[in-house]
């Protein structure tokens, strides 16, 4: 009797033990295409994080001119080291006539 029921139960055990296998083995090839995933998502996000960064303009003094003399008022303190340095570039802005 006992080898009646040793064949179903050797049976059931190469199942389990082969399902068990293929489950992780399939699990190691999902992780591994999605750690894939995951490194091509941040070289791309990386790439156009950097392109939508652009200073923006703001609001940082004055320019006014009295005679020959051209003086700045600043609203913005941190400008004043820049403007001390020479850091500063300028430009024209064009009217319509």
């Amino acid at each position: 009797m006992s080898v009646d029921l040793l064949i179903p139960f050797g049976i059931l055990l190469v199942l389990v033990v082969y399902l068990i296998y293929s489950r992780s083995k399939f699990e190691k090839e999902i992780v591994e295409v999605y750690e894939e995933k995951l490194q091509e998502w941040k070289k791309h996000a990386t790439t156009s994080k950097e392109k939508e960064e652009k200073p923006v303009k703001k609001l940082a003094g004055l320019v006014f001119k009295t005679g020959y003399k051209v003086s700045v008022e600043l609203t913005d303190e941190s400008a004043r080291g820049m403007l001390e340095k020479g850091k500063f570039e300028i430009s024209e802005i064009k009217k319509d006539k």
